[in-house]
């Protein structure tokens, strides 16, 4: 059965760091495109970052971009979001997204990921 489990979210001082994990099972990790989205109370879900299955190319949104790593490890079927320089509205439950076979078709839509985690929530405190 295809399960992203998500762990690493929880409660961290603005301009602290956390790192999140997905594991994925191996059906979904094989050439995958991951990616990693945020969902904030009242706001749609939006894009964080990706990662392609092979090389890997990444992608991350601006209000990202130089304070998040996207990673992952193939061996272990793990994908990783390092968060650095958190702000307040990076508060959000993160989710992990799986789209197998993809490679490296990285895309900043939701809907183009047909599996996902339940999410782990990030409190960023002022």
């Amino acid at each position: 059965q295809v399960q992203l489990v998500e762990t690493g979210g929880g409660l961290v001082q603005a301009g602290g760091s956390l790192r999140l994990s997905c594991a994925a099972s191996l059906l979904t990790f094989s050439r995958s495109v991951m990616g990693w989205f945020r969902q904030a109370p009242g706001k749609e879900r939006e894009f964080v970052a990706a990662i392609s299955w092979n090389t890997p190319n990444t992608y991350y949104a601006e209000s990202v971009k130089g304070r998040f790593t996207i990673s992952r490890n193939n061996a272990r079927n793990t994908v990783f979001l390092q968060m650095h320089s958190l702000k307040p509205e990076d508060t959000a439950e993160y989710y992990c997204a799986a789209e197998p076979y993809a490679s490296d078709r990285m895309s900043a839509s939701a809907s183009e990921y047909s599996y996902w985690g339940q999410g782990t929530q990030v409190t960023v405190s002022s």
